[in-house]
């Protein structure tokens, strides 16, 4: 350096080099990258003598080749780098945009192709900080950054730093979108209620209570016994009091909302098939009114099911159901613990009073005749028939798939059917019941046509929001929801395609139904992080925030049994086989992950016990009730406990620091609160060297680790580690995982 300054016609040039070179230094970047830079500097500078000082700075600048450091780069759409973060017509919006210090000449964020210049307003050791604003309009806005060193040219949108622009990924401000805050990072405990706890037995579904796809429904009396491979009609009790009797123990897991499999009447257990969308199953609620005779063994039809006739079309039962279920939502919202209930819309059920194929409700009072029944029925237009001339009893009508126990139903034929699930969709996020949300069963197959779909979501929307603007709207779809998710549909998704599925495949190789399996993508990085950086910016940032991340729920195999790697079905392997071969170790790196992913961690019931399981029905086995795993009940308290504690997993932003053959590395962060978590999916220990800096681990900065996991346990005694040169360097055994916290030195 001291050779260099004899150029004094350098200046400031000279002086902007050297600088980048302390910043890789300070970065923890390599001697050798610094050399690299100095030499430039030199190379540029050995035959100036003689060239005024004009020629001197015009050599300089057409040689120079600029050291940036994109990885420093950083911008995302939560309020640290949006605000307001959720804006609306007419607001102002300041949009921040993160460097290396003294790294870049200018930067400018590009709003719907108009330039607008980025001013530097904080740095610290290792960064600069960029701000602009505009004015948001009432159209659709798009925008990227564009940082400018020298020649050297980058563009920054939700895929990264690259040198050429993919508009595909830019960022997107939906004016007047506005998801509940509430949900942000929520816990979300998923309880499928008929395998909870039993709490009333009096409810409980009887032997050959009615007819169900051809036999007899069937009461299971042993808790503990495994689904059979016909589990549909099988019923072990669980209800809505058997939940109210274990609020005490889903209050201590730390959960801050509960998502119900469907409640509403219905036949099977798993009630996808609904029968009554305006009341409760009295079988989960409470039945005041009891009467009737079970069927005979041999019975094959409805006609005689007198003991369900009168359970679920005698007001009384109905009414007191629905009481029962606006007092649980009272008592779990006094626990500060939101209700979210499912909504099956696409189709309804063979026995719905509309249809009412299984003859539940003709000649019953109250009850007019049903579509099937009639051709003159006030609900002949909620259905589509084939034959216009089959009456009675229609069976032409077209079914979801072709299961005529799931008749599709016919939104573009019925205004009225329209209005009344509108009505519906209101009834129960207002009060008395008051529940926060809905799930949306199949919400892409509703209606006939993809347009139609979309007109419904809104009307749903707007319904669901005056009623009650801080309910949630979450539906299940698989592939892309792009569609869906531009403020005016839906909130969010159930995240198969940016958490489920990736995750999956990244720590077992498995399919998410245990069907099949991939070698390839197992433990590979650049699959996990290209699959996830892609699907994660179709979502958006206000719905990956939000996203239902599961590992496991009532339509796949549980994870515990995904990680013995095992191909099968209990129709090909049986159920004990589910159980074999599982590593805890590897179920815990995922849990860690759930608990520190951007989104709302949500617990199938039973995963926090270690309950296994093929695809369904064996994911609906019973909780263990005192045959929990506790080990893995006290690891989930746990890593609900540090995800609540840390405003960077509710909030904050997400960045990838570390990638390598079974190995994961990244950080949250949020104001002044950082966390790294580090996963080995190895069978071997390995030395994990990753850029704290990155998740702003400035200087002077240390790291506390605050959850281990081994393969057969955890701990969560704080351990410090230094950090330095801005690199945090741990030792990981096989299966394991880490989550560091950032401290500053007194």
């Amino acid at each position: 350096i001291r050779d260099l300054r004899m150029y004094r016609g350098l200046g400031d040039v000279y002086k902007r080099q050297v600088r980048t070179c302390i910043i890789i230094y300070q970065a923890g970047g390599s001697a050798c990258l610094i050399m690299k830079g100095l030499c430039i500097l030199m190379k540029i500078t050995k035959n100036l003598s003689g060239l005024s000082k004009n020629e001197i700075r015009s050599t300089y600048f057409s040689n120079m080749k600029p050291i940036l450091n994109d990885r420093a780069m950083f911008a995302d759409a939560t309020e640290e780098y949006r605000s307001p973060e959720e804006p609306s017509a007419g607001d102002t919006v300041k949009l921040k945009f993160r460097t290396a210090k003294y790294n870049v000449d200018r930067v400018e964020v590009v709003v719907n192709g108009i330039a607008y210049s980025m001013k530097k307003f904080m740095t610290n050791t290792n960064f600069d900080y960029y701000i602009a604003e505009f004015t948001l309009g009432a159209q659709r806005t798009e925008y990227y950054f564009h940082a400018l060193v020298g020649r050297t040219s980058i563009y920054y949108n939700q895929a990264g730093p690259y040198r050429e622009l993919n508009p595909t990924y830019n960022f997107v401000i939906n004016p007047g979108f506005k998801t509940p805050d509430w949900a942000k990072g929520a816990v979300i405990y998923q309880i499928y209620v008929d395998r909870f706890h039993n709490g009333d037995k009096s409810n409980d579904v009887v032997d050959n209570e009615y007819v169900y796809i051809g036999e007899p429904v069937h009461r299971i009396t042993d808790w503990n016994e495994y689904p059979a491979t016909m589990d549909v009609r099988n019923f072990y009790g669980g209800d809505l009091q058997g939940v109210l009797d274990k609020m005490d123990y889903l209050e201590s897991l730390g959960i801050d909302a509960i998502y119900f499999n469907p409640l509403f009447v219905s036949p099977s257990n798993h009630k996808y098939d609904i029968q009554d969308y305006d009341y409760i199953d009295p079988h989960f609620g409470v039945i005041v009114n009891d009467g009737g005779e079970p069927l005979p063994d041999n019975a094959r039809s409805n006609d005689n099911a007198t003991k369900y006739k009168k359970r679920v079309t005698d007001y009384a039962n109905l009414e007191a159901s629905n009481e029962f279920f606006a007092k649980l939502v009272e008592e779990a919202h006094r626990r500060n613990i939101k209700v979210i209930i499912d909504g099956v819309f696409n189709h309804c059920g063979s026995f719905n009073k509309w249809l009412d194929r299984e003859r539940i409700y003709e000649g019953s009072e109250g009850f007019d005749k049903g579509a099937y029944v009639d051709k003159e029925s006030p609900y002949h237009d909620f259905f589509k028939f084939q034959d216009d001339y089959a009456w009675p009893y229609n069976q032409s009508y077209l079914g979801w798939w072709g299961h005529d126990t799931l008749p599709k139903l016919n939104y573009e034929g019925s205004k009225k059917l329209e209005d009344y699930i509108l009505g519906i969709a209101k009834k129960w996020v207002s009060p008395p019941y008051n529940v926060d949300g809905w799930r949306l069963d199949v919400a892409a197959d509703l209606g006939f046509s993809p347009e139609y779909n979309h007109i419904f979501w809104r009307k749903f929307r707007n319904a669901v929001k005056e009623a009650n603007p801080e309910a949630i709207i979450l539906a299940e779809n698989y592939g892309d929801s792009y569609s869906w998710l531009q403020g005016d549909q839906w909130d969010t998704i159930m995240n198969y395609d940016a958490f489920m599925e990736p995750m999956t495949y990244f720590l077992t190789g498995m399919e998410k139904h245990s069907d099949s399996s991939n070698d390839a993508l197992r433990g590979n990085p650049n699959y996990f992080i290209s699959h996830m950086r892609h699907n994660m910016a179709r979502l958006g940032g206000q719905p990956t925030r939000i996203s239902m991340n599961e590992l496991s729920n009532h339509d796949h195999s549980r994870f515990l049994t995904r990680t013995n790697r095992v191909i099968g079905r209990t129709a090909s392997k049986g159920a004990e086989a589910a159980n074999y071969g599982v590593n805890k170790g590897i179920f815990m790196e995922a849990v860690v992950m759930q608990m520190t992913w951007p989104g709302a961690p949500t617990i199938y019931y039973g995963d926090e016990a270690g309950v296994c399981g093929w695809t369904d029905p064996d994911n609906r086995r019973t909780y263990p009730w005192g045959h929990e795993d506790e080990q893995l009940i006290d690891f989930h308290r746990e890593m609900i406990r540090i995800h609540k504690e840390n405003p960077a997993l509710i909030r904050g932003s997400y960045k990838n620091i570390y990638a390598d053959y079974n190995i994961l590395a990244y950080a949250r962060f949020y104001n002044d609160n950082s966390v790294i978590v580090i996963v080995n999916n190895n069978d071997g220990e390995r030395e994990i060297s990753v850029e704290a800096w990155q998740a702003e681990v400035l200087e002077g900065d240390y790291v506390e680790q605050v959850m281990f996991t081994m393969r057969d346990g955890h701990s969560c005694d704080i351990v410090r580690h230094e950090v330095s040169c801005g690199i945090l360097t741990v030792k990981l055994p096989e299966y394991s995982s880490a989550v560091f916290v950032k401290k500053k030195k007194n």
